[in-house]
């Protein structure tokens, strides 16, 4: 009867996962719904959030653009950018797809450009995202060792001359993660100019001394002799 009614009711609140409210600076808060159980990507990243209201800033033009989302996880940095009128794929690995499809549904009265969600797993085939995206946005996108070869080849695969990629993430200093750091930007710094954006052009709200942004761009290509 009643007595099982509210527990139950409870479960399945608790199953269904927990609400994210995101503020934006015009019109109504993002809703991203994240899950408690399973790995990472099911949560909103403090580096997520700080990437997201980074892009309101109006610092990168994102209207029309093409815009591509690693590892998006809730997809909540991708949904802002179409929020902000560009046309934007969130991708991540097939077990998160079902979450961004409730969190693009929930949020898809806000979208000014458009949003959709696609598999892409590290180190395969992106033909399918060809031609390059005008931007890749990735949000505490490093913690495995073995996925910094995968990610590498994907970002060389995807992006082209013109392609900004913007890559926020948080500097932590437990265990493997400053070495994981150290060799990610090594290796990236082969083919890639890693310029970090100030704090001070951060949203002056979400902002931390710990959370960093890098505007990457391709190392130009030398041409023959």
């Amino acid at each position: 009867g009643e007595a099982e009614a509210g527990p139950r009711r409870l479960r399945a609140a608790a199953m269904a996962g927990f609400v994210r409210e995101l503020e934006r600076r015009a019109g109504a808060a993002l809703r991203l719904e994240q899950r408690a159980a399973g790995g990472v990507g099911c949560v909103v990243w403090d580096a997520a959030l700080v990437l997201a209201k980074f892009l309101e800033t109006g610092a990168c033009p994102l209207a029309r653009r093409h815009v591509l989302e690693l590892g998006a996880g809730t997809g909540a940095v991708g949904i802002m950018a179409a929020t902000l009128g560009a046309n934007v794929t969130v991708t991540d690995l097939e077990e998160l797809q079902e979450l961004l499809m409730v969190n693009i549904e929930n949020n898809k009265h806000l979208v000014t450009g458009s949003l959709r969600a696609k598999v892409l797993k590290w180190g395969e085939d992106v033909t399918e995202f060809q031609p390059p995206p005008d931007y890749i946005l990735m949000a505490d996108c490093i913690y495995y060792e073995e996925s910094l070869e995968p990610l590498l080849k994907t970002l060389k695969d995807l992006t082209g001359p013109e392609t900004c990629v913007l890559c926020c993430y948080e500097q932590r200093t437990m265990g493997k993660n400053p070495e994981i750091e150290r060799k990610y930007f090594e290796l990236l710094q082969r083919d890639f100019e890693l310029e970090k954006i100030p704090l001070d052009r951060h949203d002056e709200e979400y902002r931390s001394e710990d959370i960093h942004i890098l505007s990457i761009h391709r190392k130009p290509m030398v041409g023959p002799g």
